[in-house]
């Protein structure tokens, strides 16, 4: 049985967790990017968050943001876990631990070993390797041989590679989105399935 956690991001209907509260991912994430086509507001966070199985940890995504606004969602009880998803950098990072004591994942796109060495010397609780901003890509996965500490895995991660990817690469915990949806929601059965692939380690094969 793989030991690796499951993120699915970009929740923002009461459905998706109600789905959620069923199959228990360790993470579930609210897009508060105002560029993204899943951003949720902080009130429509709130309501969402209330219905969540207290279980599972809800993951702020950001790109940018003041850290006064990021520390409020955390500190409200809105979010559990911070991720920054632009460019901050450890001051950033440092000036937020001022306001919240709340866990912080840092992205990184991944495109060559520079960014892998970056990534290892971050000073965030977690460290998430991308392919960008919700790409829906993967990236060279070969690059992260050189990452010494555990990751979150995202990028183009769908049913069809997440078995190889957990079997291969055995990252701390594996995040998707597009992955998961249709039409650009999200898909119950696609959320049931990635869940199970990435709990068992294989790929069904009907």
């Amino acid at each position: 049985m793989s030991e690796t956690k499951i993120k699915l991001c970009g929740l923002s209907r009461a459905c998706d967790i109600d789905v959620v509260n069923v199959l228990l991912p360790e993470f579930i994430g609210f897009v508060f990017w105002d560029k993204s086509k899943r951003q949720v507001s902080d009130e429509q966070a709130k309501a969402l968050k209330e219905k969540l199985d207290s279980k599972i940890k809800a993951v702020g995504v950001f790109v940018d943001e003041t850290p006064q606004r990021v520390a409020h969602l955390a500190e409200s009880g809105i979010i559990d876990v911070i991720q920054l998803h632009g460019y901050e950098d450890d001051g950033y990072i440092s000036e937020l631990r001022k306001l919240t004591n709340k866990p912080i994942i840092k992205a990184f796109k991944i495109s060559d070993t520079t960014d892998i060495q970056k990534a290892e010397n971050s000073s965030a609780d977690y460290i998430m390797a991308d392919a960008g901003k919700g790409t829906g890509r993967r990236f060279d996965w070969s690059l992260l041989d050189g990452l010494q500490r555990p990751y979150f895995l995202a990028g183009g991660l769908s049913l069809e590679n997440v078995a190889d990817a957990v079997n291969t690469l055995h990252p701390y915990a594996v995040d998707v989105s597009s992955g998961i949806e249709t039409d650009g929601l999200k898909d119950e059965n696609k959320m049931r399935e990635f869940v199970r692939i990435v709990r068992n380690g294989e790929k069904s094969h009907d």
